[in-house]
């Protein structure tokens, strides 16, 4: 008799009674918690110099932790600095300009003014000596001893001696009286041109150095010392530290249990045994289909919602993309949060 047929035949019982047995004493599933599967996500920074110039020194490389303020790199500035130096010579000469014109002459300019006139003065009353003695020659002789030349040039000396006695006046004047309003505020207009530039100058040594504008991680470093850096260029690539969230997908059935600030747990497979917290921060209100991201089978070619769940990451364990299981506490008390983080 043969005996291959009984074996197989208890084989199959066996399995039969093995499945059943599991089926009847299985545990229910946790109506409490859905697990999703999402991947980290995090903002991301590229930082470019606002100046084009040749990039003098960078100070730090991928992975590296950076804080806000912190300056990462810094452009060629000698030229900068070369033209700062002049501009604040200019504004020492635009500011001794105007405090000459606003002080007005000096005493001594006064005095000297004042001699001036006295001189022309004297002139004016030689030559008009001079001419008064000559008429009353040519008088006296009958036009034989003086000519008409020398009467003619002596009147023309005493009109030159009275022009100039007239400018020294008026030279005077101009002295005493100081310069002009029109001259002092264009003095001052010059000065603020000047202070301007070196504001502008000041303000591009500043923008040379490239800050980081938020607490961060380098993430990729893409030019090096010595590259040509212009605004479209980024130099840095960051990831913002904080915050940071898992995207994850919810299907349809299960999206009315969902609920902003609903308490999660993340857990990632290098470190299964110590979870983080988090809870939902955003739940998308239009469907779309499935990622490819998204890893279980019967999901794949579903119409389903994104929602983020925000990480409490202190330790820094959670990395860009990477793949991370989601745990939402169904009857958990449900934190408000703002949706749209």
């Amino acid at each position: 008799m043969n005996k291959k047929p009984l074996i197989l035949g208890g084989i199959v019982l066996v399995a039969a009674l093995a499945s059943a047995a599991w089926y009847f004493n299985r545990k229910p599933a946790d109506a409490s918690t859905l697990v999703l599967y999402g991947n980290v996500d995090q903002r991301q920074v590229s930082l470019a110099f606002n100046g084009s110039d040749r990039i003098g020194k960078l100070d730090v490389e991928e992975g590296d932790h950076v804080k806000a303020g912190q300056v990462l790199g810094e452009l060629d500035t000698r030229t900068l600095q070369l033209r700062a130096a002049q501009a604040r010579a200019q504004i020492g000469v635009q500011e001794q300009a105007l405090l000459r014109l606003k002080t007005g002459s000096r005493p001594e300019e006064v005095a000297q003014a004042r001699a001036g006139v006295a001189a022309a003065q004297a002139d004016a009353e030689l030559a008009a000596q001079q001419l008064e003695r000559l008429q009353g020659i040519r008088q006296t002789t009958a036009g034989r001893a003086v000519s008409q030349q020398d009467l003619d040039s002596a009147l023309a000396r005493r009109k030159v001696a009275q022009a100039q006695l007239e400018n020294a006046r008026k030279a005077r004047q101009l002295v005493v009286t100081g310069p002009r309003k029109e001259d002092i505020a264009q003095a001052q207009a010059q000065l603020e041109v000047a202070r301007a530039e070196l504001a502008l100058l000041d303000r591009q040594l500043d923008e040379a150095q490239l800050r980081a504008p938020i607490d961060a991680v380098v993430r990729a470093r893409l030019m090096e010392p010595g590259d040509m850096a212009s605004p479209q260029r980024p130099v840095y690539t960051l990831a913002i530290t904080d915050p940071k969230w898992v995207r994850a997908y919810v299907a349809e059935a299960d999206l009315g249990r969902v609920k902003p600030g609903m308490a999660a747990t993340l857990t990632i497979d290098s470190q299964p045994a110590q979870p983080l917290s988090g809870k939902v921060g955003f739940i998308a209100s239009v469907a779309e289909f499935t990622p490819k991201t998204v890893q279980t089978e019967e999901l794949r070619s579903s119409l389903v919602y994104e929602i983020r769940v925000l990480a409490d990451d202190k330790e820094d364990r959670l990395r860009l993309g990477m793949p991370v299981t989601v745990r939402l506490s169904l009857d958990g008390n449900a934190t408000p949060v703002a949706t749209g983080r």
